[in-house]
């Protein structure tokens, strides 16, 4: 794993983890990360190393909540990991299940904002992962951006 300013070059699954492992470590009760990227480029890895981070004792219960919308966790303090991918728009129950979320005394991690972008709050921590090369297909780049909260 390299890291760099505001960017985490992982080279597999198990790098990929550590980075979200490692922002996990740092969470806080309250705390909102928005994971963006493409099908297939790490997210839910990511969140596996997070919610190990923030204590939850198997990654095994760690999995996309893209047909529930969320799964919770137990860990220091509740995680919920929302899923928006199969969501036009987040509206109706589901916003205000993302609203419940965000009030919280967890950690929320919202796999594709992107579908409610505008119910983020404005304290928030993006990731967004990508393929590094076509040539490595397990290399990520991961960058992290913090809105509202000191990084």
């Amino acid at each position: 794993m390299t890291i760099l300013k505001n960017k985490i070059i992982t080279r597999s699954a198990a790098e990929t983890k550590k980075a979200g492992f490692i922002l996990g470590k740092s969470l806080r009760a309250g705390d909102i990360v928005a994971l963006s990227g493409e099908l297939g480029a790490g997210k839910t890895t990511f969140v596996k190393g997070v919610a190990k981070g923030l204590g939850v004792r198997s990654e095994k219960e760690v999995a996309s909540p893209t047909f529930v919308l969320i799964h919770e966790y137990k860990g220091k303090f509740p995680v919920y990991h929302l899923d928006w991918y199969r969501l036009p728009a987040v509206e109706g129950p589901d916003e205000l299940l993302a609203q419940e979320c965000f009030e919280g005394a967890g950690v929320t991690l919202v796999e594709w904002p992107e579908r409610g972008k505008d119910l983020l709050p404005k304290k928030r921590i993006e990731v967004y992962l990508s393929h590094r090369a076509a040539s490595t297909p397990t290399h990520r780049l991961i960058r992290i951006q913090f809105y509202g909260k000191k990084a």
